[in-house]
C-alpha cells in the first residue's frame, strides 16, 4: 500500500479505543488517511470478517491500557485489548515499521477511502467489494512478498 499511499499521507491527531473503552490509542503525527483491506485466511480469523488496516509512523503512536500481542508470523504482530479482545493494529517486528491500525477504532477513519485490496480472490461472499482500487490475488501478493504466508492459519 506505501505508493499508493503517498497521496493520503496527512499530519494530524486521530484519537481511538477498543470496545470496553480501556485501551485508548492517539495517532499523533504523519498517517495515512485512506484504508488497505485483507482478505487472508489469517485476517479474517483474527478480526471475525474482512479487514481494513490504515497506516501510521511508528513515533505517531501511542497507546494508553492493556494491551497484548501475539505473534502470528515469524516477522509480525497483531496486537489486541486484553481486557475486551478488540483487535488494535499488525505490526512487522522492525522497530520502525509502520503500525497498520484498524480504522474502526477511530471515528475520523469512518470516511478514509479503500485504496486497495488484497487477496481478492479469497474474499468471503458477504466481502465482495466495488469501487475503483488497486486489487490483488493471492498469488499476485505472494509473488511480490515470498515471505507471507497469509492464506495458511
Amino acid at each position: 500500500m506505501s505508493d499508493l499511499a503517498a497521496p493520503y499521507r496527512r499530519t494530524g491527531t486521530l484519537d481511538g479505543a477498543c470496545l470496553c473503552g480501556g485501551t485508548l490509542i492517539r495517532v499523533d503525527g504523519d498517517y495515512v488517511a485512506a484504508v488497505g483491506i485483507c482478505h487472508c485466511r489469517k485476517c479474517r480469523l483474527w478480526s471475525g470478517t474482512i479487514t481494513g488496516y490504515f497506516l501510521a509512523k511508528p513515533e505517531a503512536v501511542h497507546v494508553e491500557g492493556p494491551t497484548k500481542s501475539y505473534a502470528s508470523t515469524p516477522f509480525a504482530s497483531r496486537s489486541f485489548c486484553e481486557v475486551c479482545g478488540t483487535p488494535l493494529w499488525l505490526r512487522n517486528n522492525e522497530d520502525d515499521a509502520e503500525y497498520e491500525l484498524m480504522p474502526a477504532l477511530f471515528k475520523a477513519a469512518d470516511s478514509f477511502p479503500v485504496i486497495s485490496e488484497i487477496y481478492c480472490d479469497r474474499a468471503p461472499a458477504y466481502g465482495q467489494l466495488k469501487g475503483d482500487h488497486t486489487r490483488a490475488t493471492q498469488a499476485q501478493y505472494e509473488a511480490k512478498n515470498p515471505f507471507v504466508e497469509g492464506d495458511t492459519p
